[in-house]
């Protein structure tokens, strides 16, 4: 089920017991840290429309392993993680596999 919120759309899946809605970053913008920024932003804007939209569903952040590793794995990515409670996907593209949950 997909359930469009703005320009994006949401993942509507669930893992074992957990309802979560997923959205997909590609950071292709021109800027990394203005993709960054927007992609923070959006969260945090569909984290809360789901709070109340969808009180079931946990929100995360799928991000490839590239666009982890250069923005999130660095200070400002893993502050942004602890003060924004980001939860993210960490996937390879390439092989179209989820390489870690982040919580």
């Amino acid at each position: 089920m997909y359930v469009d919120l703005g320009t994006k759309r949401l993942l509507m899946a669930t893992r074992a017991e957990e309802k979560i809605a997923v959205e997909v970053k590609s950071f292709v913008s021109a800027s990394e840290m203005e993709a960054f920024r927007d992609a923070i932003g959006q969260y945090a804007i569909y984290r809360a429309v789901m709070r109340r939209t969808y009180p079931g569903y946990t929100l995360y952040l799928a991000v490839n392993d590239i666009v982890f590793n250069s923005l999130f794995e660095e200070p400002i990515g893993q502050l942004m993680i602890e003060d924004e409670n980001l939860k993210l996907i960490v996937f390879d593209a390439e092989q179209e596999v989820i390489l870690q949950w982040k919580n």
